[in-house]
């Protein structure tokens, strides 16, 4: 949806959407199966704001959240918290269970979804 959104051609960015929608589906199904692990973002939007007031085309990235999401089995065991593009790393690493640099400035955005459930959280 990325160039396409650049276009300002509403129904163009419409069916890109969702392409990518259908396929993000197909690949966490299969992903599920498997029991492996991922997050769906984005680093900035623009196919939900693809005209300005005045009609022509809004070319320029958004400065409107972007959606941050879990997709695991256990999933329901955590909550994301709002965050920024640098804390996107932070959180593939805990993931992964690997240590975080000391030159990353970012954070893990997951955090438990239940006040005492275990933790081995950096959050």
């Amino acid at each position: 949806p990325d160039m396409v959104g650049h276009t300002g051609i509403v129904e163009a960015g419409i069916k890109a959407v969702e392409t990518v929608d259908e396929c993000i589906g197909r690949i966490v199904t299969k992903l599920l199966e498997l029991d492996g692990k991922c997050l769906v973002t984005a680093d900035h939007g623009n196919c939900e704001q693809m005209r300005n007031p005045d009609g022509s085309p809004n070319t320029a990235h958004t400065s409107n959240l972007v959606h941050f999401i879990y997709v695991a089995k256990d999933a329901a065991q955590f909550r994301c918290k709002d965050g920024i593009l640098a804390d996107v790393a932070p959180t593939l690493l805990f993931l992964l269970g690997l240590p975080q640099p000391k030159e990353m400035t970012g954070h893990n955005l997951l955090i438990p979804a239940f006040r005492n459930q275990p933790s081995r959280f950096s959050a």
